[in-house]
């Protein structure tokens, strides 16, 4: 079973978002995403200042399997992209929910984060989507 941390909202395309002090929003693959692609080797996150829209290809991900659009789970404005994984994408597998975060943004709206699944709702949506 991936592991799920229960503080973190999840959407269907398999990133995760972080509330951040500031109010501001981390996004990053799952555990279960970053396992079902392999080995990454390489990773392309937005630049800060882009305009996202909740369901918007934003960020590549490349392992020796396949390239894999990212798609931000919220509406807002990048305000920091990860550039360590420029030099180690391996930190996507290595620490998904850590240092490997592709993506900060400021969101448009509190609701949207709200309205993702919870970690009970993805570990049941895993659980279906393997069925």
């Amino acid at each position: 079973m991936s592991n799920i941390p229960s503080d973190l909202r999840y959407s269907k395309s398999h990133e995760w978002v972080r509330r951040a002090p500031d109010g501001s929003l981390e996004v990053g693959i799952s555990d279960h995403a970053q396992s079902a692609l392999g080995d990454l080797v390489f990773a392309e996150v937005p630049e800060a200042g882009r305009k996202v829209h909740a369901g918007e290809a934003c960020a590549v991900v490349e392992s020796v399997k396949a390239a894999s659009d990212v798609y931000s789970p919220v509406s807002g404005t990048v305000i920091a992209g990860n550039t360590a994984l420029a030099d180690r994408p391996e930190l996507l597998n290595q620490e998904p929910y850590g240092a490997g975060w592709l993506f900060r943004v400021e969101p448009s709206s509190a609701d949207e984060a709200a309205a993702l699944m919870s970690a009970a709702d993805y570990a049941n949506y895993l659980a279906a989507e393997a069925r």
